[in-house]
């Protein structure tokens, strides 16, 4: 029987595979990766510190619930006060990602209500950390917010009674940071709550009780009080306060640690429209709960 002829090309590809087998030249030398070579020396972003998100209708305990939500104390069922207590959790379809609860509670002068949102970012470019992603987030959260600018007051240095084109005095004037000019009302996409069309009266200026007619005149409204970034809370905070028409005051606190972004929408309808919510009570309430989530993350 004829023997088929030997191709010798196939006999090249056999060499070829069994250099590439043993590898380079004797010494190995050759096949050291360089310095400075990006594509051995690479390495992916560090991942964010949190791997898990906490359990959010029991992450708000049953006393801050109570100042938050008077109502809830006044229930005589005492089945539903406990379904109260309980919240609801919203809807997610990644608890791991994302998770949140809210709880409603109605008392003889006002409707009460609370939202915590928690969101776990993950960042899926192996150049651009968690974190780092987490920041964008929160930037964009805080620019949709529009918080006003702060303005230089005689009481807020005593150095701004001298010339106010000094360089002290324009940089107090335009704000420190992002705060200025980047926020977001710091409401989730569910909850569907601050930053309503209702707000857009103009009232988004954290109108107080100091204003009863919630018309969020110039001056009625402390400049303490004003809609603001928080020095104090997490990695990134800011504060909203908003005041409708009907006078439902909501206010907003948003903060970020590390790869964990959280919102907390609180707001109260008063049961008529001659009673104003309190804006230094409820932005008091508000910045607590937002201070013992911080620390829950810290545990």
């Amino acid at each position: 029987m004829q023997r088929k002829a030997y191709v010798p090309g196939v006999a090249a590809l056999l060499a070829a595979l069994l250099a590439g087998c043993t590898g380079g030249s004797p010494d190995g030398g050759d096949d050291d990766p360089k310095p400075g070579d990006t594509a051995t020396t690479a390495t992916a972003a560090r991942p964010g510190k949190y791997r898990t998100l906490p359990e959010p209708c029991g992450a708000v305990s049953q006393s801050t619930l109570d100042s938050l939500l008077p109502g809830i104390k006044q229930l005589a069922d005492e089945e539903q006060r406990e379904k109260a207590y309980e919240g609801t959790a919203t809807v997610t379809y990644d608890t791991d990602r994302k998770v949140g609860c809210h709880w409603k509670a109605e008392s003889g002068t006002a409707t009460d209500h609370l939202l915590v949102d928690f969101e776990r970012v993950v960042s899926y470019d192996n150049a651009v950390s968690d974190d780092d992603r987490a920041t964008e987030i929160y930037a964009k959260k805080e620019t949709a917010a529009d918080l006003p600018a702060p303005v230089a007051t005689s009481s807020d240095s005593p150095e701004s009674s001298g010339s106010t084109d000094s360089p002290d005095a324009s940089e107090s004037a335009s704000g420190s940071g992002s705060g200025s000019e980047e926020s977001d009302s710091g409401a989730t996409p569910d909850s569907g709550t601050s930053g309503t069309p209702d707000d857009a009266s103009g009232d988004g200026d954290g109108s107080s009780s100091a204003d009863p007619s919630g018309s969020g005149a110039p001056g009625s409204t402390p400049t303490a009080l004003q809609p603001r970034t928080l020095d104090d809370l997490g990695n990134a905070a800011f504060l909203d306060d908003a005041l409708n028409d009907s006078k439902r005051r909501t206010v907003t606190v948003v903060f970020r640690t590390s790869n964990v972004v959280v919102t907390i929408q609180y707001d109260e309808q008063p049961a008529t429209t001659t009673d104003v919510p309190s804006s230094e009570d409820m932005q008091d309430r508000a910045r607590k709960l937002a201070g013992q989530l911080a620390e829950s993350f810290n545990d």
